[in-house]
């Protein structure tokens, strides 16, 4: 996110199958403003809840704004989002302060005798979410502050104590070295996968905040590489390219929304991170499914699961999308943040300051790696019956949450799996 000032221009087996899986993801999300809180506190694990909820009503709505725009593959993540527009609030007085609050959805946790309770809520969440073993969740902040820039020292100092923020100074106006000092902390913090993060640089801008997401884990029921095999994915009637299919026969998490038309197939990780596969029934155009997502649907998808044996049939795809937020947010009401009306007095006293970018990238690889593992074995004993079928041969969703928090990491949709 880019801070600059008012009127310079902006600028994705069996079970004997000793083979495993990995999902990995990078997320960047480069933004040009600020992060706020302070004190630890025990908080109510209903309030985490609350605010998981909150992020994953946000994320529906930017998803819906992202895909009304075109039919193309998508990738995001929701979390690094909603935390970094959660640390601009607390850098924000007034009506922006409000703006960003109401359009986050989180007016509601507002508390006025608890000015830091928003963010110290993302500091407990992000708590929650880090502590998996195998499975890599890792978040950066990291300020890019231009030289003689002055910073409020009390939103400095709680960047510090709840993000762990990395201030460094830089020289803007050797837009160049710039450049290579952020994408190079981008792509070190992400283990190489979001690379060329920044393109370009005004020279006049004042600070920028990056925010970095990477997760990579391995499947809890591993896929073997060897049963992958080249089947047809239909993206219409006319579209009917060759894909990687990759094959698991094993007992699985389902359910049917029948209202919406679609069926939902949990793919769970080693550790408390799972996928949700929503795929629409033959027939179903997955245009009509984008208007009734929502944060509710999902928890009672999630409630609803059985298990079951299945025969699952999943495309590896690998995506790497870019979106200019600062074209999308103010059609969801985030408009003052971005004009010569924009209140960031808690993050400087220098008058005339906005936010001109934001850019958030987000890469997702899945496909086999390695061979092992003996802890891939699935302990149960299952009555033998001939296997159900989920055959993911079109257009689909996914999602990737935190099973405890139900927090949203990441979400999507494939429409083309060729498609990079």
């Amino acid at each position: 996110m880019l801070l600059k000032m008012d009127g310079c221009a902006p600028e994705h087996s069996q079970t004997q199958i000793m083979a495993t899986r990995k999902m990995k993801m990078g997320f960047v999300f480069a933004l040009m403003c600020l992060l706020a809180p302070v004190q630890q506190a025990p908080l109510p694990y209903s309030s985490i809840l609350n605010l998981s909820f909150k992020n994953v009503e946000f994320a529906m709505d930017l998803y819906r704004k992202i895909s009304s725009s075109h039919d193309k593959n998508i990738i995001f993540s929701p979390l690094s989002i909603s935390t970094s527009f959660a640390a601009l609030s607390m850098a924000s007085d007034g009506s922006t302060y409000e703006e960003i609050l109401k359009g986050l959805k989180l007016q509601n946790l507002e508390q006025a005798d608890q000015p830091d309770l928003i963010p110290k809520l993302f500091q407990t969440l992000h708590g929650n979410i880090s502590q998996n073993g195998t499975t890599k969740l890792d978040q950066g902040m990291s300020l890019f502050v231009r030289q003689h820039f002055s910073i409020e020292k009390t939103f400095e100092e709680q960047m510090k104590s709840y993000f762990y923020a990395d201030i460094k100074s830089v020289n803007f106006e050797d837009t160049n070295a710039s450049i290579s000092l952020i994408n190079e902390y981008i792509k070190g913090k992400t283990r190489g996968k979001v690379t060329e993060m920044v393109t370009g640089i005004d020279p006049t801008a004042e600070l920028m905040m990056v925010n970095t997401f990477y997760f990579q884990g391995g499947w809890k029921m591993p896929f073997n590489p060897n049963f992958t095999h080249n089947a047809p994915f239909y993206i219409d009637n006319y579209n009917i390219p060759q894909v990687p299919m990759m094959f698991n026969e094993d007992k699985f998490e389902t359910m049917e929304d029948t209202r919406l038309g679609a069926r939902v197939l949990k793919l769970p990780y080693l550790e408390g991170v799972a996928m949700l596969i929503l795929l629409p029934n033959k027939g179903v155009d997955y245009n009509t499914i984008d208007d009734e997502i929502t944060a509710k649907r999902m928890l009672g998808w999630i409630k609803k699961l059985q298990k079951t044996k299945l025969e699952i049939n999943i495309p590896k795809f690998k995506m790497e999308e870019s979106y200019a937020l600062h074209d999308i947010l103010p059609e969801m009401g985030f408009t003052n943040l971005f004009s010569g009306s924009a209140n960031l007095t808690k993050l400087s006293k220098d008058k005339g300051l906005k936010v001109s970018e934001v850019l958030h990238k987000a890469v997702i690889d899945v496909d086999e790696v390695g061979t092992t593992a003996a802890a891939a074995t699935t302990i149960g004993i299952i009555p033998y019956s001939l296997p159900r079928t989920f055959i993911v041969n079109r257009p689909f969703f996914f999602f990737i949450y935190h099973e405890d928090t139900k927090s949203l990491l990441f979400m999507g949709r494939v429409i083309d799996p060729t498609k990079n």
